[in-house]
């Protein structure tokens, strides 16, 4: 009887929920290496109505994901958010990508923001630029991603390459 090796090499999709903005990072990790693919930003307009927006998050991402055809997907969790109003709408867009991730058989990993901190410096309080710039560094790439939210994608994306990578030790 044979035993099934996982596949050491993986596409990967970091999300980072958000109405207005919907950061997305892919990355390949394939043994210990890392690569950057792609990374960007799924906006909508605050003039649309919020089934509108949803449903162009919708469309957006599984544009991505049939494009880049990941094996799994990494999205971060809803935190403690001082803002009720902004925590329902990030839990809507999060609900919908949700469903698409789910809808595309995509097995999903949630990271809360300290986990995202910790697996990227190892320091649960670091800052926006020390993220960064750790994610510059690990995916050696000449610059810092932009727009801020697909910089943070791609952090989630490494977080779930480094659980990834664990599990394959």
């Amino acid at each position: 009887m044979s035993t099934l090796m996982p596949n050491k090499e993986q596409i990967i999709l970091g999300i980072d929920p958000g109405i207005a903005d919907t950061g997305y990072g892919v990355i390949r990790c394939s043994g210990t290496e890392l690569e950057y693919i792609a990374c960007g930003s799924i906006q909508t307009s605050k003039k649309m109505a919020m089934p509108e927006r949803l449903v162009v998050l919708e469309k957006e991402l599984g544009g991505i994901i049939k494009k880049y055809k990941p094996n799994k997907a990494s999205i971060e969790e809803l935190f403690f958010c001082k803002n009720v109003t902004t925590a329902l709408i990030v839990g809507q867009a999060r609900g919908v990508i949700l469903l698409v991730l789910a809808k595309n058989h995509l097995p999903v990993s949630e990271f809360t923001p300290l986990q995202v901190k910790q697996a990227m410096t190892g320091y649960g309080k670091a800052d926006k630029s020390q993220i960064q710039q750790m994610v510059k560094l690990v995916l050696k790439l000449k610059a810092i991603p932009r727009p801020d939210d697909a910089a943070d994608a791609l952090a989630i994306a490494i977080s779930a390459a480094n659980r990834f990578q664990d599990l394959i030790k």
